[in-house]
């Protein structure tokens, strides 16, 4: 796993998302869409690249963005209101991306 980050911005999401398909990435919205793959249902390549676009809190990822995606990925959720605020998605996405690429020990547990 890489120990650094590297920083880079740009002007539209548009542009990242062509900078990140260069580089090899697919590229997913993390928003309850039509279609959309639920995050603990979705299996990923150890390997595979992936980024994950996180939109506003209110109005979410634009449609215009989406379009230019490889599909959208949703938290499942139970109950009446189903949103929750930026850095909790964040984390429960980035969490369930990471956890499915740490191997196991022999026992069954996590190794960093």
């Amino acid at each position: 796993m890489p120990k650094s980050l590297f920083l880079e911005t740009f002007t539209t999401s548009a542009e990242a998302i062509t900078e990140l398909r260069a580089n090899g990435y697919n590229v997913y919205a993390v928003e309850q869409a039509e279609g959309s793959y639920k995050l603990n249902a979705i299996e990923f390549d150890a390997d595979e690249k992936i980024a994950v676009i996180f939109g506003n809190e209110v109005t979410g990822v634009e449609q215009s963005t989406i379009q230019l995606t490889d599909g959208c990925l949703e938290i499942p959720q139970l109950g009446m209101k189903h949103s929750l605020n930026i850095a909790t998605a964040a984390g429960v996405v980035l969490w369930e991306l990471v956890r499915g690429r740490m191997p196991l020990s022999p026992k069954g547990e996590l190794r960093p």
